[in-house]
């Protein structure tokens, strides 16, 4: 179990108001949850962004509030940022019981090689990033690993079933659902839809010249028939006309 130490003060400035909170390097954040009653608290900022980046939305954080010898078991519930800026705004800690079972989404890691990938020339495609797990807070992973190394052929898909996770870990998500899988280049798709086209593109160009070829030889026979016509008026002119 990951647990990560925080020290939290109550906090009187609401609404609007945080935001000198923040000028000063301190972040508004909520506890809630089991056993309390929505409390609004302020920590360093600081402190806060390592502990964030080591916690995740998965490990369990003891937050120390002002005085008190005993901490709260909580779990990051949501994270506000700045939309432009990205820095942090507001963060709602959840207070968990330890002998109670939660849902949380854990993050997918995917380790080892996908032979396909190099020896097929295949694509690796993650389709998934979490998936859904139930536990006790104790047990809550940090993240579970999707082993790819077993994908040896195109078209090949590491499923939610396939997925191995500790002792007291239940996952929820369908388990048919793909997580990873190894698709073709579409190069090879173009090629083969290609090709036909080229060829079908050459016959066109053949019955082009064939037609226009046609035409031609209709062309001739009536165009010598013409002159043959223009050349006779004109000797029976020069008969009929009188010497002079």
């Amino acid at each position: 179990m990951d647990k990560i130490e925080l020290a939290a003060h109550k906090r009187d400035l609401l609404g609007k108001k945080v935001r000198f909170l923040r000028r000063k390097g301190i972040t508004p954040v909520n506890l809630y949850g089991h056993g309390i009653e929505s409390t609004s608290l302020q920590i360093e900022t600081p402190t806060l962004k390592r502990a964030l980046a080591q916690a995740g939305h998965t490990s369990l954080v003891s937050l120390k509030v002002g005085s008190s010898k005993r901490p709260h078991m909580a779990i990051v519930r949501e994270i506000q940022r700045d939309p432009v800026k990205g820095e942090l705004l507001h963060v709602n800690f959840y207070q968990v019981r330890m002998d109670e079972k939660l849902k949380i989404e854990v993050p997918l890691v995917l380790i080892g090689k996908a032979p396909a990938v190099k020896e097929l020339g295949g694509i690796l495609v993650q389709e998934m990033s979490s998936v859904e797990v139930e536990c006790l807070p104790a047990n809550m992973p940090h993240s579970i690993e999707a082993d790819i190394s077993g994908l040896v052929q195109l078209d090949q898909a590491l499923h939610v079933k396939d997925l191995r996770v500790g002792e007291g870990i239940t996952i929820i998500t369908d388990p048919g659902k793909v997580v990873a899988k190894i698709a073709r280049l579409r190069i090879e798709l173009v090629e083969e839809v290609a090709a036909p086209a080229a060829e079908a593109e050459v016959e066109v160009v053949e019955e082009e010249e064939k037609a226009e070829a046609a035409k031609a030889e209709e062309k001739a026979p009536a165009e010598s028939e013409k002159k043959q016509a223009a050349s006779e008026k004109k000797s029976a002119a020069s008969e009929r006309k009188p010497p002079g």
